[in-house]
This record gives structure tokens, C-alpha cells and sequence, in this order.
């Protein structure tokens, strides 16, 4: 039986992670849960309070047909089943469909009910810390102004912590396992998430398909745009009817339609209708959304092509940036006089192909799609002069570490950079903008978020390989920035084969003792040992530190972190022997080195003890548990999260070495500690709740193991879905109680439930699934033992 270890582990290299008990762990660029804030900045988070009308919404859309959807909305968000973990909503369908405006006029219908609405652009985890660090710049300015990313996005998720009521739209969600952070820690209010994803959610959710609208509503949306609230007459009535099923009743669709007519007052529906029947289907392999798009923005496009000719060249410009939030600025170079420019965005406007605001243009996604497709407009080329004119116009920030401050004209720049970055065509040459990705890309590592920069190191990859040649090494750095991006945003298996060819080149070009080579060694058997790979990473450990200490010495900072990765390596690998040999070497040089109470020490003092409790060695590990826990006391005070961590090893220890009074009353300190620290769902509280009940399994409180284990189950179902690793974990953990306390039945159907998944989900020779097996082999051999004989 899996018995989680609550343990504080810490990783030496410098793209490393380590865990104890910590359950779920947030990697890569997502560091928000290692941001510990200074007690002025949380009494601030505290105390601050929402000014009244708080929110960052657009105009309120039109939103017609919607009234099922609406009540819906409402009854969710709304409802109090006196559930822990608040409902959430989730509006899915295709692009186009509206999933956006419902949510949109939802909002601002609900105005009155929210102490604050705060819309967040959820297209990528990045996208994400940008809206929330935004919410702490709108909240605390003079704070935010000074601080950086990362504490502005933990200061507003203190700051909902603190203030129940308010209401968050996550708009556009691209993949759900962005968000189970925020799931899991965001109570005391609500959210709201549209996406185009149908499956992958947790079932803390509850999910609504939107549909196209009903002919009648579709119908009553285009005569509301082109007879402006006028009443129809039974022939507009019946051309609309008719126009609207042309259009697959696809709202994006019908709005621009309708705005169109709305522009073009002399011609009827039906004229309409007859005219965008004869258009060329410009999206022939797209979706049958694009393709419908296609038709209606043919038929706009010839009327803006002689009503507002700069407008063809402003549209076929955008649709080459990311959608949302385009400085006005960048289009100036389009036109030398702002009015023009001013009378073409305000003609897209009016023909609802853009959203305007005085400083930014937003498009559709969908309709950017659709202008890709369009052959012969240089929109691509406008997109990569304007940025590259405006980048040429910014102070690069300094390149160096610590982290730059938040710099606004970069942050709102950037994610355009991105999106042209990503669009490039095949065997397009980006020159002009080159030297901008490779600032953008290291602006973006200096502010820790690499995975953002996996579309412009692409391209500077590609870049380099055409006119440098694959082995130069900038080529093989960027190559290894490249498998390193792909690392942090989760995709270890695109990671890895770039990571064994840069080594292999730089063995060839550099030798196997020159730095960079070592540097790739390092990253590369850091990779196998996050793919499972231990024979390969281990081996690859082994040399990178005997090289190390060859040619840097035994105590160089980069010869310590080797010894910690292979320490780490040996004891994943169940070498107990030798990683405890090495971790007591580089506890003693980090003492010499920095002193008791460094933060390094306290870490590699930790590693060790787990390394002790590992290896059996109890009595060793109790100590060193119980003089970090003094120093962090001392250090950190009693509630950093750190010293709750190291609370929790050593009332893990104490249960291990049969103490279990001390034990328990340690699990309880440090569970209610997290509660009230970091909230009744969040992972580590989830661990803490987990860890309490074994101890009282332990102790032989049966009925109190088994209730502690239910609500723990409950709220992994809850928050991250019936098949998440840590949820099959609990369902297994609750499976052992039951059959500890003899009732095999409910134990073999938990069992068979947890194995059933573990199967689909992990295959059947997974080391879990092969555990589910075992046990639950054993659970029926104990059930047919206790049944009387015929």
C-alpha cells in the first residue's frame, strides 16, 4: 500500500524540482505557490478592500436567445448544496457559437451581486498570471508598480482568499490541467469558464454545450441589427428565417451579417442573401464554421474594399497578432494620417469584424483564421514591420537575474511577437524580427515564464539552422533553450530527443569536459529522470559530477548541485545506501559553505533527513527533523509554509518510529495550520488530511481514518475528476481503511474501481495499476477466508 510520505524534499539543479508530500505539484513557469510575500504585502492583501463597480469587463453585448443558458448560469452560481468546493460552470462549444457573449452579458447582468467581476483571458497558463497580476495592479497600484509577477499574482490570490463574493470569468480555457490549480484554492467565490473543450474536466464542474441558436432567435438577432429594433415586415421576417439557416444559425455569423445590413441600409435581406450565395467559399478545408465565416467576410470585404479601402489592409494585419488587446499604436505605420486610420478601424467597427476601445483592437480568432487563408495580402508583412518598429523603439530591459520588473510596453507587446512567431508560414524568413524574439524569449526566462517562449525559439531555432549551420553554438544553445521550454510547459517527450542532440554535438564540437557540455549533461539526465528513465539518469549523474568536481572542484556551487541531483537520482532509484553517503557530503559542504541556517542548509539538511527515513534509519532522520523544524521556527516563523512542510515530515517520522501520540498531534497542528493558512481544499491541506487519518488508522481509530478519508476522496473527485493520479491514490487509501476495518465488501468495489481506471488510464503494466492488482487480490483472498464453508 502507498503510504504517502509527507516529507520536504529539495532539488539541486537548476531546472530541478523535488517533492515530499506536497501531492500536487505546480512545474515550470507556474511558481506562484513558492512566492512567500512579506507581512506588509499580506496585511495589504488583507485589508484592501474592492472599490464599489470593481471589474475589468468590455461594453455589454448584445444576447439574444440565450434565456435557458442564462437561468442556468444563474442557478449554478448560485446554488449552496453545502458542498466545500463551490459548483463551477463550464460553457463549452465551437468557435463562433457565443460562449464568450453569454458570459459577457452574464456578467454584467450580475454586476450588483459581486463585490468584483474580473474577466481573465485563460488561453494559456500565462495568459492566466497576466490577468491576475493585473488584478493586484488594479487593486494595490503603488504596491504592484514595484513588485514583481509573481508576487503580484500571489497578492491576488491572497486577496480572493480574503474576500469572499466575487466573481472570475475564465474566457477561452484551452486545456483544463491549466486551471486545477485554481479549481483547488479558489474559494469564497465564483467562476465562470468558457471553453471549446467538451471533456477532461474534474467533476468539481458542471458543464453546458451551446448550441447554435434557435431559427426564431437567430431570425430576431439579424432583423435587430439590420432594422435597428425596428418591427419586420412578414417578407424581412421570412428572408431572415431563410438567411439565418444559410448561416448554420451561427451567432459570429448572424452578428456579422447583420452588421453589414445594418452598414448597407439600401439593400434588403433577401439582396443580401442572394449576393453571399454567390460568393466563393474562401475556407474550402477549414471547419464548417470557417467556411461560413468565410462566405459573410467575402461579402464584407467587398464593401469595405470601396467604402474604406486602409480597412482591407488594417484587418489582413491583425489577424497575423494575438487577438486580444492590440495597441492602436502599432497600425499607425499603416496610414500617416491617424484620421484615416481612425475611419478604417471605426468602419470594422461598425461591421463588427473588430472590438474597439481608444488604445486597442481585439478580433475574433475565428475571423483571423478565416484572413490566413486569404493568398496574395501582405497582412503578415504590415504585422512584422509594425512590431519590429515598435520593438526597435523600446529600452531593452537588463539582461540579467534577478527578474526585471514588470516593464508595460513589453508586457503588451510581447504577446503579439508570439503570435507572429507562431504563424509563421514554411520557409518564411523572419530577419527583421530575429533579434526581437531573442529579446522577447529572454525578457520572458528572466520573468520565468519559458513556456511562453516555446513559438519564438522555434523560430530562432530555425533561424539559426538555415544561416549558421546546426552545430554552431548558438545554434546548439538555442536548441537547449528550446528542449528546456518544452520541458517546463510539460511536454517532456518533444524536450528530450533535442536535449540528446545538443549533447551528442557539443561531445563532437566542444569536448566532454567543457562546460556547456557538462550543462547539457545535467539537463539531459535531469529530463530522463523526469521521464522515469533512472538507469539512463543516473549514469548520466555520475559522470556530470565526477567531471565536475575534476575541473571545478569539490565545492564549486555547480559541483554541489550535481551531487544533489544524483543523490536524488540513487534514492528514486531505491539506493538508499549511497544517496545517503552523498546527501551527508553536501550537507557538510553547504555548512562549511554558507553557514546553520542558510537557506541551502536548511535544504540540504532536509534532504538528508528524508534520505535517513528512506533508508530505515529513523532515530537519525527524528533528529534532523526536529532541528530544522526549530531553525524554520526561528528563521521563517511558525507559519511559512516551509515550516509547515518540516512539521509535517517530522510528525511523519514520529508515526513511522511508533509514536504515535506525538504524531497525531502534529498532523493536527499542521492541518489546521493549512487550513486557515492556504484554505480547506488546497493540495498540502488535502496531504495534511490524508497524513492525520493514517495516523489514526494507525492508532486504531478506525471510524476516524474512514471519515478523514471520505471528505479527502470527496474533494480530489471534486476538484480535479474521477481518473486525476492523486484522486485514484485516495480512492485506493479509503479502499485499505475499509478492508483494515474489515468491511471488504465496500474495500473490493473501491478497489475494483481504482484498478479499473488505473488500466485505462495508465496501462496495465504501470507500477500503480500492478499495485491495485496486488491488493485487490488480497481483499477477496481475505473476503473468501472469512465466508463459512457449504
Amino acid at each position: 500500500m502507498t503510504d504517502p510520505a509527507a516529507t520536504s524534499a529539495t532539488a539541486a539543479g537548476p531546472r530541478s524540482i523535488a517533492a515530499g508530500s506536497i501531492g500536487t505539484a505546480i512545474t515550470g513557469d507556474v511558481i506562484t505557490g513558492n512566492v512567500i510575500l512579506s507581512a506588509d504585502a499580506l496585511a495589504s492583501a488583507r485589508d484592501t478592500p474592492a472599490p464599489p463597480g470593481t471589474n475589468n469587463l468590455g461594453p455589454r453585448p448584445l444576447c439574444v436567445g440565450r434565456e435557458d443558458e442564462l437561468a442556468w448560469l444563474q442557478r449554478v452560481l448560485t446554488a449552496d448544496g453545502g458542498s466545500a468546493v463551490t459548483p463551477v460552470p463550464v460553457v463549452h462549444g465551437l468557435g463562433g457559437i457565443g460562449k464568450t457573449t453569454l458570459a459577457l452579458y452574464y456578467a454584467h447582468c450580475r454586476r450588483d451581486d459581486h463585490i468584483l467581476i474580473w474577466w481573465i483571458n485563460a488561453e494559456s497558463p500565462a495568459r492566466l498570471e497576466q490577468s491576475l497580476a493585473a488584478l493586484a495592479a488594479r487593486l494595490a497600484p503603488t504596491w504592484a508598480a514595484h513588485a514583481a509577477d509573481q508576487e503580484r499574482i500571489t497578492w491576488a490570490l491572497n486577496w480572493l482568499h480574503w474576500h469572499p463574493g466575487w466573481l472570475l470569468v475564465l474566457d477561452n480555457a484551452e486545456d483544463p490541467r491549466d486551471l486545477h490549480p485554481y479549481l483547488g484554492s479558489l474559494t469564497g467565490g465564483h467562476l465562470l469558464i468558457t471553453t471549446r473543450r467538451a471533456t477532461g474536466w474534474p467533476r468539481a464542474v458542471v458543464t453546458r454545450a451551446l448550441g447554435t441558436l434557435a431559427p426564431d432567435e437567430a431570425a430576431a438577432l439579424l432583423c435587430d441589427h439590420a432594422l435597428h429594433g425596428a418591427p419586420p415586415t412578414p417578407r424581412q421576417l421570412l428572408d431572415a428565417r431563410a438567411l439565418a439557416a444559410d448561416l448554420g444559425h451561427l451567432p459570429l455569423a448572424l452578428d456579422q451579417a447583420g452588421a453589414y445590413l445594418a452598414q448597407n441600409r439600401t439593400i434588403s435581406i433577401g439582396a443580401y442573401r442572394r449576393k453571399l450565395a454567390g460568393k466563393l467559399d474562401r475556407a474550402a478545408e477549414g471547419t464548417d464554421a470557417e467556411r461560413t465565416i468565410a462566405r459573410v467576410w467575402t461579402q464584407t470585404l467587398s464593401a469595405l474594399t470601396t467604402r474604406a479601402p486602409l480597412a482591407i489592409e488594417v484587418l489582413h494585419t491583425l489577424a497575423w497578432l494575438a487577438p486580444d488587446d492590440i495597441p492602436v499604436t502599432l497600425l499607425r505605420h499603416l496610414d500617416d494620417e491617424d484620421d484615416s486610420l481612425a475611419e478604417a478601424l471605426g468602419a470594422l467597427s461598425s461591421y463588427s469584424m473588430i472590438a474597439l476601445t481608444p488604445e486597442t483592437v481585439s478580433i475574433h480568432r475565428l475571423l483571423q483564421t478565416v484572413l490566413r487563408t486569404a493568398p496574395g495580402h501582405p497582412g503578415r508583412a504590415h504585422a512584422e514591420h509594425a512590431l519590429t518598429t515598435a520593438f526597435d523603439a523600446l529600452t531593452e530591459p537588463p539582461d540579467h537575474l534577478p527578474a526585471p520588473a514588470p516593464d508595460p510596453a513589453w508586457d503588451a507587446l510581447i504577446p503579439h511577437l508570439i503570435a507572429l512567431a507562431a504563424g509563421t508560414p514554411p520557409g518564411h524568413r523572419d530577419a527583421p524580427a530575429i533579434e526581437h524574439y531573442d529579446t522577447a524569449a529572454r525578457y520572458l526566462h528572466r520573468r520565468r515564464h519559458n513556456a511562453r517562449t516555446i513559438a519564438l525559439r522555434e523560430a530562432l531555432l530555425a533561424h539559426r539552422e538555415r544561416t549558421l549551420g546546426s552545430a554552431h553554438p548558438s545554434t546548439l544553445t538555442g536548441r537547449d533553450d528550446l528542449a528546456y521550454a518544452h520541458e517546463v510547459a510539460g511536454d517532456i517527450q518533444r524536450a528530450i530527443p533535442l536535449y540528446e542532440s545538443t549533447l551528442a554535438q557539443r561531445e563532437q564540437v566542444l569536448g566532454d569536459t567543457h562546460p556547456e557540455t557538462l550543462r547539457s549533461r545535467s539537463h539531459l539526465a535531469y529530463a530522463y529522470r523526469r521521464a522515469g528513465d533512472l538507469e539512463r539518469a543516473v549514469a548520466l549523474f555520475e559522470t556530470t559530477l565526477a567531471q565536475r568536481e575534476q575541473v571545478l572542484g569539490s565545492t564549486h556551487p555547480h559541483t554541489l548541485r550535481s551531487r544533489g541531483d544524483l543523490a536524488y537520482a540513487y534514492r528514486a532509484a531505491g539506493d538508499h545506501e549511497r544517496a545517503v553517503a552523498l546527501f551527508e557530503t553536501t550537507l557538510t559542504q553547504h555548512e562549511q559553505l554558507f553557514g546553520e541556517t542558510h537557506p541551502e542548509t536548511l535544504n540540504s539538511r532536509t534532504d538528508l533527513a528524508y534520505a535517513y527515513r528512506r533508508a530505515g534509519d529513523l532515530e537519525r532522520a527524528i533528529a534532523l527533523h526536529e532541528t530544522i523544524l526549530a531553525q524554520r521556527e526561528q528563521v521563517l516563523g511558525d507559519m511559512h509554509p516551509d515550516t509547515l512542510a518540516t512539521r509535517s515530515d517530522l510528525a511523519y517520522a514520529y508515526r513511522r518510529a511508533g509514536d504515535l501520540e506525538r504524531a497525531i498531534a502534529l498532523h493536527e497542528s499542521t492541518l489546521a495550520q493549512r487550513e486557515q493558512v492556504l484554505g480547506s481544499t488546497h493540495p498540502h491541506t488535502l496531504n495534511s488530511r490524508t497524513d492525520l487519518a493514517f495516523a489514526y488508522q494507525t492508532a486504531g481509530d478506525l471510524q476516524g481514518a474512514i471519515a478523514l478519508f471520505e471528505t479527502t476522496l470527496t474533494q480530489h473527485e471534486q476538484l480535479f475528476g474521477d481518473t486525476y493520479p492523486d484522486t485514484l491514490t485516495s480512492r485506493n487509501h479509503l479502499a485499505y481503511a475499509y478492508e483494515v476495518a474489515g468491511d471488504y465488501e465496500r474495500a473490493i468495489a473501491l478497489y475494483e474501481s481504482t484498478l479499473a481506471q488505473r488500466e485505462q488510464v495508465l496501462g496495465d503494466t504501470h507500477p500503480d495499476t500492478l499495485t491495485s492488482r496486488r491488493y485487490l487480490a488480497q481483499a477477496r483472498a481475505k473476503r473468501d477466508k472469512r465466508r463459512p464453508r457449504p
